[in-house]
């Protein structure tokens, strides 16, 4: 196999050409595989959406972002809604608050037929940031005898639990009794 043709004298190698097909499909796979594949992730919303659904698909948006997608947000309007744009305005006003930090508005909340589209992109800036700021925190909590913020126990550590909560982080109290859902879900985070 020639190896430099423009060398004088060309230079040649002796060499197994089955093997060299392998080898230069494995790099070639190899390079396929250590490439992101960042894609644009669509999120719709309805200016009457509930305070439940938003929160849910808000935190979809969050998980795209910081798995380095762009995510467009497109709220849809039905019949008459069309001309309440400052309904659209008012929910991706809301999106921008929650991601601040995570991303950035790529392209500002437009009216684009019946739907109002914002494109989101994530900010690598502030994820290196806030990435550095758990770690000290991190260092910090560990200096502290292990205790976790929120008054939960550190797992491992031989102190009382909070009541109502058992080792894996579920309630064992009614909601209404002792704790509520919001602590029990604060614990549960801190534990993993």
């Amino acid at each position: 196999m020639e190896v430099a043709p423009l060398a004088n004298p060309p230079v040649c190698r002796i060499m197994d050409y089955g093997k060299f097909k392998f080898d230069a499909a494995q790099r070639a796979k190899e390079s396929r595989r250590k490439a992101s594949n960042i894609g644009i992730k669509e999120m719709k919303y309805r200016p009457k959406i509930g305070p439940g659904d938003f929160d849910t698909k808000t935190r979809q948006v969050l998980k795209f972002l910081n798995e380095g997608h762009k995510v467009k947000v497109t709220v849809m309007f039905r019949g008459r809604e069309v001309i309440h744009p400052d309904l659209g305005k008012r929910i991706l006003e809301r999106i921008s608050e929650q991601i601040d930090g995570v991303a950035k508005v790529e392209t500002e909340g437009r009216l684009d037929g019946r739907n109002m589209v914002m494109v989101l992109a994530p900010d690598k800036r502030a994820k290196q940031s806030s990435e550095a700021k758990q770690l000290t925190e991190g260092r910090h909590r560990t200096a502290s005898n292990g205790n976790v913020p929120g008054g939960a126990v550190a797992a491992g550590d031989s102190g009382a639990q909070s009541p109502g909560v058992t080792e894996a982080g579920h309630s064992d109290v009614a909601p209404g009794e002792g704790t509520t859902n919001l602590e029990v879900h604060t614990q549960v985070e801190t534990h993993t």
